[in-house]
């Protein structure tokens, strides 16, 4: 669904766990993190698309979680052309997200990033609220500084302390795919 300025409709999704810390998932074969993310197919409310990018990326179901909040407006990155498919290139500019905060309600190990055939992600970890960015896709950056900023209302006050400030601490796997540690005890 692109529409008629060139935007892809789009769900982005912060995760949090009980301590107030958000998953970040690492991009399959790359070394860049995100928050899991996904299109709006056609007929789909963004609640709708919001659970099935969650269960796809995560593993998680709508039982494991309780939505926070969502941004107001859609919020928009355009994606530089080399990283855009080559038959979308006279029509897309990039995608417009609403984005939700969610509460996990579930256990870390409720989380599988192997649901489907191609994971999105092939590690994943909790990291504080405000972390840097640099580890996120530099065209994501400012998408990703508006979302955090808008659903920091809807935290408590200790969490949001460091908005101005960034944590120094870098994104490094802690949970990676069971394939990776059972090739480890092979070799």
């Amino acid at each position: 669904m692109i529409d008629r300025n060139g935007y892809r409709a789009n769900v982005g999704i912060i995760l949090l766990n009980s301590k107030s810390q958000v998953f970040w998932g690492k991009r399959a074969r790359q070394n860049s993190w995100q928050f899991p993310q996904g299109g709006i197919k056609s007929g789909e409310t963004p609640t709708q698309a919001m659970y099935r990018e969650l269960a796809e990326e995560t593993g998680l179901q709508p039982v494991h979680v309780e939505i926070l909040g969502r941004t107001r407006e859609w919020l928009r990155y355009d994606v530089p052309a080399c990283w855009t498919r080559r038959d979308w290139r006279k029509n897309y500019r990039g995608q417009k997200q609403i984005w939700f905060l969610l509460r996990m309600l579930g256990r870390d190990c409720d989380v599988s990033l192997k649901t489907c055939a191609h994971p999105e992600f092939d590690a994943w970890r909790w990291n504080q609220y405000w972390v840097e960015l640099e580890s996120v896709v530099e065209f994501k950056r400012q998408v990703y500084r508006l979302a955090l900023t808008e659903l920091s209302r809807l935290l408590d006050h200790e969490t949001c302390l460091g908005n101005d400030q960034a944590y120094r601490e870098p994104l490094e796997p802690v949970k990676e795919l069971e394939e990776k540690s059972s090739d480890a005890r092979q070799g």
